[in-house]
């Protein structure tokens, strides 16, 4: 037991060592950030978007192709 809880100790010691050594952003590299991902986000979308259009055409042509 008590050496659980040495080892916890211990633990949480280097996890708040760690922590000390993390650069947070500051707030213009933040917004910057969140634009990144969000134009990300969008362009994937519209990726993805069109890709299932084209695969529902294709799905499509070949229903009316095959009479199915």
């Amino acid at each position: 037991m008590a050496e659980t809880i040495r080892s916890t100790r211990d633990f949480l010691g280097d996890v708040r060592t760690e922590l000390e050594k993390v650069t947070w952003p500051d707030w213009p590299q933040l917004k910057n950030s969140t634009g990144v991902i969000i134009a990300f986000v969008v362009i994937l979308a519209i990726i993805i978007f069109a890709m299932d259009q084209v695969s529902t055409l294709a799905v499509q042509f070949l229903d009316s192709l095959l009479g199915v």
